[in-house]
């Protein structure tokens, strides 16, 4: 058992070569030209992205913040949590929360702790988004959207935002991972 190939068994692939197929704002396409267990020769393509970082911010009267934001993809509004992708310029992944957290709705925390660090997709690509809790999040900051987001803020009664996980209502895989982890391992 290696690093690489955590079952054992070898069922590791090598990789031989990867290049950048695709590029595009927020994410690549990446090429891997891999060896199978099997000695196969082969390749695989998948999402190349920057870990991102997802923020279930609680108000001091208990109330969720969350956003609207028009998802292109699924040609839809989507309800959900604030969340976005780890800048170079963060220090570490508390600050990257803190920045999504203002830039998305104009709040601000008074304490942020770390909830999960999941995987989310890993059969097409490189995803890592790791989940925070906030609390007693205070409209405090000014909002710095990007230009490509279109996005309304509200609050909402945490109860009704888990029953939105619940009856399948709220789809955005992000919040109800947030909701349902947070809704098992209340702190």
């Amino acid at each position: 058992m290696s690093e690489n190939d955590p079952m054992p068994g070898g069922m590791a692939w090598e990789t031989t070569a990867s290049e950048i197929d695709y590029a595009c704002p927020g994410f690549d396409v990446r090429r891997d030209e891999v060896t199978l267990p099997d000695g196969t020769d082969t390749d695989y393509h998948y999402v190349d992205e920057s870990p991102a970082v997802v923020v279930l911010p609680f108000t001091p009267e208990g109330d969720v913040v969350v956003i609207e934001e028009w998802r292109q993809a699924v040609g839809r509004v989507n309800r959900g949590l604030p969340a976005g992708s780890v800048d170079e310029g963060d220090s570490d992944l508390e600050t990257a929360a803190r920045r999504e957290l203002a830039e998305e709705t104009g709040y601000e925390a008074d304490s942020l702790e770390h909830l999960t660090t999941v995987e989310p997709t890993n059969g097409i690509a490189n995803s890592l988004h790791h989940h925070f809790l906030a609390r007693e999040c205070e409209p405090t900051a000014d909002r710095g959207l990007d230009f490509n987001e279109t996005i309304r803020v509200e609050t909402t009664d945490y109860a009704d935002l888990l029953s939105g996980v619940v009856d399948g209502h709220l789809r955005d895989g992000r919040t109800a991972l947030a909701v349902m982890h947070y809704e098992l391992t209340r702190r």
